[in-house]
C-alpha cells in the first residue's frame, strides 16, 4: 500500500529517486577521493623522450590515429593477432590518449620493434612499395621536412602541468632518477631535451639519413616505442597464456 502511495505521488517519487541515486553515487564515487593512484603502476612505463614526443605530435597532426587504434581488447582474436592485451598504464601519460575508434589498418599498440627503421621510413614514403593492397596514403614530406624542435621545451612544460614527470628543478630530477633511473631521468629532464633531441636521433637514425634530422626521424622513433615498455612475459597471466 505504501508503495503504491508512493508510486502515484509524483513529488515524493521524485525525491526518494534522487536519495537513492544520491546514496549510490556517494557510495562510487567517494572511496575515489581516498586512491591515490587508479591505474595501477606496471614496470617500465615512462613518458616519451623529446624526441619521441615530437614524433607523437606528428602521429596525431597527421591524423593517423583516424586509421589506426592503440588499444588490444582482451579477446582471443586481438590476442592471436596483435598480442598481450593493452594495459592502462601504458596510456598514462598520454594526452590525449591514441586509443581510436576504428581500425582501417592494424592496430600499432606492439608495432615498436616489429618492423625495422628501413621498413618503416619506406612504409610511410610509399606504403604500396611494401604493402600492395594498403590504402595508406604517401607521406613524402616527412622526409622533406626539416624537424622544427624549437618549442620542444614548451611542449614538455604544457604536459607537465597535467602530470607528466619531466623535470625542471634538481629535485624533480633526482625523483626520476630514483623512479626511472639515470639514463631515462636524463631524457625527461627539460632544460637538455634540445640536446637530448638530437642525440636520440643522431643514434637511431630513424629516417636512414644521418645527414638530416627530418620529421620523419621523429615518427618513426616515436612508432619504434609503442609497446617496447614493458616485458609482457611479467604480465602474462591464464588468461591470455590459454591463447597462444
Amino acid at each position: 500500500m505504501k508503495h503504491d502511495n508512493i508510486e502515484r505521488n509524483l513529488g515524493i517519487l521524485l525525491v526518494l529517486t534522487m536519495l537513492a541515486i544520491s546514496a549510490g553515487g556517494l557510495v562510487e564515487i567517494v572511496p575515489l577521493f581516498f586512491i591515490k593512484e587508479t591505474v595501477e603502476k606496471v614496470e617500465g612505463v615512462r613518458p616519451y623522450s623529446p624526441l619521441e614526443l615530437r614524433g607523437r605530435d606528428i602521429y596525431v597532426r597527421e591524423g593517423c590515429y583516424l586509421c589506426h587504434s592503440q588499444m588490444i581488447r582482451p579477446f582471443r582474436d586481438e590476442a592471436l593477432r596483435y598480442g598481450h592485451y593493452s594495459l592502462a598504464a601504458e596510456s598514462k601519460y598520454d594526452h590525449p590518449f591514441q586509443w581510436g575508434s576504428k581500425r582501417t589498418g592494424p592496430d600499432l599498440a606492439r608495432v615498436g620493434g616489429k618492423y625495422s627503421n628501413d621498413w618503416q621510413t619506406q612504409h610511410l614514403n610509399a606504403p604500396r612499395s611494401l604493402v600492395p593492397q594498403s590504402v595508406m596514403p604517401n607521406y613524402p614530406w616527412l622526409l622533406k621536412t626539416d624537424l622544427d624542435y624549437s618549442d620542444i621545451e614548451l611542449r614538455m612544460k604544457a604536459l607537465r602541468t597535467t602530470g607528466v614527470p619531466y623535470s625542471l628543478t634538481q629535485a624533480e630530477y633526482d625523483r626520476n632518477v630514483k623512479e626511472f633511473g639515470e639514463d631515462v631521468a636524463k631524457s625527461l629532464h627539460i632544460p637538455d631535451a634540445e640536446k637530448n633531441l638530437v642525440a636520440q636521433a643522431q643514434l637511431g637514425n630513424y629516417d636512414t639519413d644521418p645527414g638530416k634530422l627530418s620529421e620523419m626521424d621523429a615518427l618513426v622513433s616515436y612508432l619504434q616505442v609503442l609497446g617496447t615498455m614493458v616485458d609482457f612475459k611479467k604480465y602474462d597471466d591464464d588468461y591470455f597464456v590459454k591463447f597462444r
